[in-house]
């Protein structure tokens, strides 16, 4: 019924969802959030304060009076609004058997959660967005920054955003109250341990993607922003093999393969569109060196001579038809901004009032 409800809800509001959102919408990714923060934060537009922004237990705490109203805003079948506000209400089953009731938030792993999060979310949407239509065109906005005026985008994914500002760091301190001050009618406050400003020179972790700009000729003096596997990014698929190369995890060489390939390619497809290789070559180093373990301890009888021979010809990870994916063999390509040029599938109407005749 969430799935169905799904098909009716998102194209009335995917029609009036702003451009700067990316998560859970049809045709976009995050690669089209890092690439705009790229472009915004490269030498020729110099966005170079980001407020990075975490809001505390998002889907926990949203408001549901505020939220029902914003989709009846766009939505007048009171069964439909009914449907929603049941899916919102649903309660939680604990692990203990008991029913939680839901008096906040959206239900995590809810079909229809992800959409009514960005409903609820929006509201930063069409804050910065009527911030930038009031600077009028491209000409009296580069007026306003000669002037020493700030200028800023927002840049979300579901609930993880990013205000970069083109001003001074005062101007993006600001943001906390004003972003706090959007925020509240809908329930939710910005996680005080978790938002930050920073310089774009410091760089910043964004969606598993550490952005930085630095210096890419030493002689000349000129910068551009990269953006690398963050730390935590890299901990977690080096954990990932690890467990998945305990000694007993697994009962033959393939079905260590047929788990571990999919992890490995998943990562490095997910970020072969940065700088990526040193972090690639390191990640197959590892999980080559975990599986040789793995079948060290797994072959105690047999020395090394024969361990290559038998399971590492040319040291190549390799039984019957499976072989071990090699991080090292992934091509690195560049990821192309496409900003305005995503296709929208719904085209905004206005809503259409019914006048009665005389």
């Amino acid at each position: 019924m969430q799935a169905v409800l799904k098909l009716v809800l998102e194209p009335i509001f995917e029609a009036d969802f702003k451009p700067c959102s990316y998560g859970f919408r049809p045709r976009r990714r995050a690669q089209d959030a890092i690439a705009e923060i790229h472009f915004l934060a490269s030498p020729s537009r110099n966005y170079e304060w980001v407020f990075e922004a975490d809001i505390a237990a998002c889907f926990d705490e949203i408001d549901h009076t505020t939220l029902m109203g914003r989709v009846r805003r766009r939505v007048g079948d009171k069964r439909v609004l009914g449907w929603v506000t049941a899916f919102l209400r649903a309660g939680i089953l604990s692990e203990d058997g008991l029913n939680r009731e839901t008096i906040t938030g959206t239900p995590q792993g809810g079909i229809l959660s992800p959409l009514l999060a960005n409903i609820a979310l929006s509201v930063l949407d069409e804050h910065f967005a009527d911030k930038w239509e009031a600077l009028g065109p491209s000409w009296t906005r580069a007026k306003h920054r000669r002037a020493g005026g700030a200028v800023m985008k927002l840049v979300r994914y579901a609930d993880d955003f990013v205000v970069l500002l083109a001003g001074q760091r005062a101007d993006a301190e600001a943001l906390w109250d004003e972003v706090g001050a959007v925020l509240a009618p809908m329930g939710l406050r910005l996680s005080r341990e978790k938002t930050r400003v920073c310089h774009i020179d410091e760089g910043f972790d964004f969606l598993g993607w550490h952005i930085q700009r630095r210096a890419w000729r030493s002689r000349t003096g000129k910068r551009a922003v990269y953006t690398y596997p963050s730390k935590k990014a890299l901990a977690s698929i080096v954990d990932k093999v690890r467990a998945l190369t305990r000694r007993a995890k697994h009962r033959t060489l393939a079905d260590l393969l047929r788990r571990l390939n999919p992890v490995l390619r998943g990562w490095c497809t997910y970020f072969r569109h940065g700088v990526s290789s040193r972090t690639f070559n390191y990640v197959d180093h590892f999980a080559l060196w975990r599986v040789v373990g793995w079948l060290r301890k797994r072959h105690a009888g047999l020395n090394m001579h024969t361990l290559v021979r038998r399971f590492l010809p040319g040291w190549q990870v390799r039984t019957g038809k499976i072989e071990l994916f090699r991080p090292a063999t992934m091509a690195v390509v560049r990821y192309r901004y496409r900003g305005a040029r995503i296709p929208t599938l719904w085209a905004s109407a206005p809503i259409r009032v019914p006048v009665p005749v005389a």
